[in-house]
């Protein structure tokens, strides 16, 4: 059941620094513009965009403190702690749309789900310990409530929900990152059904269930928990009975995300990882090589670098396999890499 990859990541860590990519510079198409750094390797190489998602009206995008998801129009979608609450860019940076004014600070977990052909946003908000189900422009369509049913909390205060995964029957599982460290499974029609986990470091256990995706890439749907501060991913199926646990090449990761048979882990300590499809590493992005800087929310932006992130707390590709990558700060970052 545990997977132990230490020996491999010690590897790929070396070939997939974030220095420049490998390859002939003739190859790739950003080689010649100096605003450009490349990263990654092999299968894996990117430029950095240093201009995307900017404002137009020049103001920071304020504290980045949740999710990144993209439609099947290519559109971006990213919470922020502001009235702004959900940023909606182009693939080319521009701003769109926002909205959510009354949900300003607390949109943390996002995860956009496609029933009956139209594209909907499921999202938990940690200070009104709930869980929304929206419109792509903000029409609240539902909401799922404190599991007051479950007897594993005396108040609504005690649940604040960190991320949100959908099953392809319906069901909805939420992490209770930041309160009791519990996933909790709600039926279709929303009612809650179980949880499982609570706080601990052993197998099945968590210290902060921050992100919980739904995984696609095997013959049944799992979830992917990322148990942030055992440093480690671990994969249920739908019924919560564990199935595996991945370690030893991440740090606190955050979130995850899935494009085809990979999955992206953003890691709050300072690097984007990339699995692939039975779970080992493959490349490791944007490494912060100061460790006062990783995880830090603070950090000035005169201090920021291209190449290298700072506390990555969710990630996502595109259809292309663009990466947009936010980092956890006060004034705001969402970096775009572009798939070379």
């Amino acid at each position: 059941m545990r997977r132990h990859h230490a020996a491999t990541a010690t590897l790929l860590l070396l070939a997939a620094a974030i220095g420049c990519a490998v390859g002939p510079a003739d190859a790739d198409p950003r080689a010649a513009d100096p605003d450009w750094l490349r990263l990654g390797s092999a299968t894996h190489r990117y430029a950095w965009d240093p201009a995307w998602g900017r404002l137009p009206d020049g103001q920071p995008l304020g504290n980045t403190h949740g999710g990144v998801a993209v439609d099947r129009l290519g559109r971006i979608y990213v919470n922020t702690d502001t009235e702004r609450a959900v940023m909606v860019f182009a693939a080319d940076g521009r701003l769109l749309d926002s909205w959510g004014a009354e949900l300003a600070g607390g949109l943390h977990g996002m995860c956009l789900v496609e029933r009956d052909g139209e594209e909907r946003l499921w999202l938990t908000h940690t200070g009104r310990h709930e869980v929304l189900e929206t419109t792509l422009d903000g029409e609240v369509l539902r909401t799922l409530a404190w599991p007051e049913a479950s007897g594993e909390y005396a108040r609504a205060g005690e649940y604040r929900p960190t991320g949100v995964a959908v099953a392809g029957d319906g069901r909805v599982y939420v992490a209770d990152g930041y309160g009791k460290g519990l996933i909790h499974e709600y039926a279709a029609d929303g009612s809650w059904t179980r949880c499982w986990g609570g706080p601990g470091t052993e197998p099945g256990r968590f210290r902060t269930p921050h992100g919980i995706l739904l995984d696609t890439r095997g013959a049944e749907e799992r979830l992917v928990v990322a148990d942030r501060e055992n440093a480690r991913l671990q994969l249920f199926n739908l019924e919560g009975q564990l199935l595996e646990v991945v370690e030893g090449m991440l740090r606190r990761p955050c979130m995850a995300a899935q494009r085809g048979d990979e999955l992206v882990v953003a890691d709050l300590a300072g690097r984007v990882t990339v699995l692939g499809p039975d779970n080992q590493l493959v490349a490791q992005l944007g490494d912060q090589p100061d460790p006062a800087k990783r995880a830090n929310n603070g950090v000035p932006k005169e201090q920021w670098a291209q190449g290298e992130f700072l506390a990555p707390h969710a990630a996502a590709w595109d259809g292309d396999g663009n990466l947009y990558v936010m980092d956890w700060l006060a004034l705001g970052r969402v970096t775009r890499l572009e798939r070379l």
